[in-house]
């Protein structure tokens, strides 16, 4: 069996552990061994299951080569908690497993796991936001849209071009758009640019739109510095002053400025274990609970460079800001750190990059219930980060030009048919849901056909107009929509009935009707010549 590329989708996660196992029980060798005075069929020592393992991951374009032999071993502890593998004795659900020569072997049952049965985050579609101003008590979150019903009149109104007529209209102002409006739109651009980023017709089974603070996304996108750092306007969530300091010094070695000790032999490492502590004791990690399904879901784009870092750029900007300003900070000075070589090594066994992508990790990406993959799936996501920060870390021009464009658009002088209940604007991006075909089949019959129906009958049955004019807008009518004219007109006959045939009256004889006109000249013989 072939390692294949797991793409972004629902349920990303589960895909990837059924796909290890299975490449796991297919590789690995089984055979006889001895334990004890005691011999055992098709089993494997712990070591060996850590080769195999740390082999197949290492090759496998979803983990990569960075992956180490410590990471197989606790992937192997959660084979043996979650009865992927058992010992010679049947035993399971402890993590002792140790990278050492005892026995195990696959059970006979089967170790793959379902796929979840995660509620529906209510199918909603992210309603393009009123104009108007919100009321009080009414949440920014669901600012009310007001419906539009196209009735017969508004299908002539807008079809009028086509039947030979432009009604009159005016220009009009738009009201000047709230705050909430604003961060409405933003948060509707945004996830709808996303969903196509990562090429999946919904992101309900990746993310809850509702848990998406709107907020957020507009305050990392103007609140920053120089650099594009965020700036907080709670002071109080920002990381301390020490650790500030501390961060600093490793990212700008040897030149520390802020710290006003001597150093000493060592003193670096203590500074990063400081940072280390600081960072492991959070409760959540940076990239928050909520948000992990989005960001395993990212990374099956990783493949993609350019799409993985636009899908991460508009992932980032959904973040707290408080979150999203020390991700900013701890990346950078990781990737500072990883490229120095004048600051001395900080483990003597472990490479700097590795080091910081095994320290850091967990605290940027892991999940609420303990994924199984959460290990290399955080230190695939972070060895990204670190290569791309800068571009990553930044807000994404394009979509935050397009949103601007479209604020200034709905804000600038509109046109206005006279007595229509819309403006003559553009649609305004919708976060929305794939629909069935039959579904499609009928929207499309309800919310066209319908009422161009209404506006043939109103033109047929208009008696205000003369018979002339009656023809020729029909005419028109059949030449721009021949299906809808079709359906009420069948037949020449049914169309005839709306003009009858006049009694035709005799002209009265004129006088000189009477009178012999003149008559040419006929030859009666012939003449040879």
């Amino acid at each position: 069996m072939s390692a294949r590329l797991v793409g972004p989708g629902p349920y990303r996660a589960t895909r990837l552990w059924n796909e290890i196992i299975e490449l796991f029980r297919a590789a690995m060798p089984l055979r006889k061994h001895r334990c004890r005075f005691k011999s055992y069929e098709r089993c494997f020592k712990a070591s060996e299951a850590v080769d195999c393992l740390h082999e197949l991951l290492g090759s496998n374009q979803n983990f990569g080569p960075e992956v180490t032999r410590s990471q197989t071993v606790k992937l192997l502890k959660k084979f043996l908690k979650n009865h992927v593998i058992e010992d010679i004795k049947g035993r399971w659900g402890k993590e002792d497993f140790q990278d050492d020569g005892h026995l195990y072997r696959f059970p006979p049952s089967s170790p793959l796991k379902p796929y979840p049965k995660k509620p529906s985050f209510g199918k909603e579609v992210i309603k393009f936001p009123d104009w108007n101003e919100t009321k009080v008590g009414v949440s920014q979150e669901h600012i009310p849209v007001k419906s539009v019903t196209m009735n017969s009149e508004m299908w002539y109104k807008r079809h009028s071009i086509a039947i030979g007529e432009v009604p009159a209209c005016k220009l009009v102002l738009r009201r000047e758009l709230t705050q909430a409006n604003i961060e409405e739109i933003w948060k509707s651009m945004t996830l709808s640019r996303l969903q196509k980023v990562l090429g999946l017709n919904s992101l309900d089974e990746v993310l809850d739109t509702k848990l998406v603070n709107s907020k957020h996304i507009v305050q990392n996108a103007y609140n920053v510095n120089k650099q594009g750092i965020v700036i907080l306007e709670d002071k109080s969530k920002d990381l301390p002053h020490w650790i500030l300091s501390a961060m600093k010094c490793l990212a700008n070695w040897p030149s520390c400025s802020d710290l006003k000790q001597p150093t000493y032999s060592g003193f670096e490492r203590d500074v990063f274990k400081t940072i280390v502590d600081y960072f492991g004791q959070m409760k959540e990690p940076l990239l928050t609970f909520n948000f992990f399904d989005i960001f395993v879901c990212v990374l099956g784009l990783l493949q993609k460079h350019s799409k993985a870092v636009e899908a991460l750029q508009i992932s980032c900007l959904l973040l707290p800001p408080e979150n999203r300003r020390k991700l900013q900070l701890l990346v950078r000075m990781m990737a500072r750190i990883s490229f120095n070589q004048d600051l001395p090594p900080l483990s003597e066994s472990v490479r700097t990059r590795t080091l910081m992508v095994q320290a850091f990790s967990r605290c940027i990406l892991c999940s609420k219930d303990e994924m199984d993959l959460d290990e290399l799936l955080a230190a695939k996501l972070v060895s990204f980060l670190m290569d791309n920060y800068q571009e990553i870390l930044n807000v994404p021009s394009s979509l935050k030009s397009s949103i601007e464009e479209h604020v200034v658009h709905v804000q600038r002088v509109q046109i206005k048919y006279t007595g229509a209940d819309t403006d003559a604007t553009f649609p305004a991006p919708s976060f929305c849901h794939q629909i069935s075909t039959d579904e499609f089949e009928y929207q499309r019959a309800t919310g066209s056909q319908e009422p161009l129906a209404a506006l043939l009958e109103e033109i047929a049955m208009n008696k205000e107009i003369s018979v002339k004019d009656k023809k020729k807008k029909l005419k028109q009518f059949q030449k721009s929509y021949p299906e809808v004219y079709r359906e009420r007109f069948p037949t020449p006959e049914t169309e005839a009935v709306l003009f009858p045939e006049k009694s035709k009256q005799k002209p009265p004889i004129l006088m000189w009707a009477l009178k012999k006109p003149f008559q040419p000249f006929h030859r009666t013989r012939s003449f040879r010549m």
